[in-house]
């Protein structure tokens, strides 16, 4: 039996990790697991969580460790998640990331290959404003996005120096066209 395959894409808003784990999670046959999209759909459908959770996105804030770990937690106990998971920008702070880490380890399980987007502020900047345009999202608003960009440099860029310190990064550059992008990242996890 083949081992479980975990796979995390890092990378600030817009980075592209959304459209490059649904292209991974299809090339290996796993689930793709963004937290963010999952938060989306219950703001939409108007939960108790969703309405927690709009409060702090459309303030360009990151919700706490707890909320995005239970989520984890109940992602990592269905059936579908047992050979592997592609995790889309779901470890957003060190404690997330140590709270991942130990969810997987009592499955017998870890992060196995960190791929981190590198993309300019430039670049992240114009795209989000043309998926603003594109998918009229809230929280794509310019002051929201300049939010989040702090907030991705206060709290997750941490992320990045600590997952190189285990040796599981691999910087793929962001730029250029979704298959070249794709091409980069399935060279660099050599599948």
């Amino acid at each position: 039996m083949t081992p479980p395959f975990d796979v995390l894409l890092l990378g600030p808003p817009g980075a592209g990790k959304g459209t490059q784990g649904v292209l991974l999670a299809k090339r290996l046959g796993l689930p793709k697991f963004a937290t963010g999209e999952l938060l989306r759909d219950a703001v939409s459908r108007g939960t108790p969580l969703g309405l927690q959770a709009r409060a702090v996105m459309e303030a360009g804030s990151l919700v706490s460790d707890d909320l995005i770990l239970g989520v984890v937690r109940e992602e990592l106990d269905k059936p579908a998640s047992a050979a592997g998971v592609v995790f889309d920008g779901v470890v957003r702070t060190i404690p997330q990331a140590e709270g991942v880490e130990q969810l997987l380890a009592e499955r017998g399980r870890r992060i196995g290959q960190v791929l981190f987007l590198d993309v300019s502020d430039q670049e992240i900047l114009g795209r989000i404003a043309r998926r603003r345009t594109e998918e009229s999202r809230a929280d794509d608003a310019p002051e929201a996005v300049v939010r989040r960009l702090a907030a991705y440099r206060a709290q997750t860029a941490p992320v990045l120096a600590w997952y190189e310190s285990r040796g599981r990064v691999h910087r793929i550059p962001g730029t250029g066209t979704v298959e070249e992008i794709a091409e980069r990242i399935r060279q660099a996890l050599g599948r």
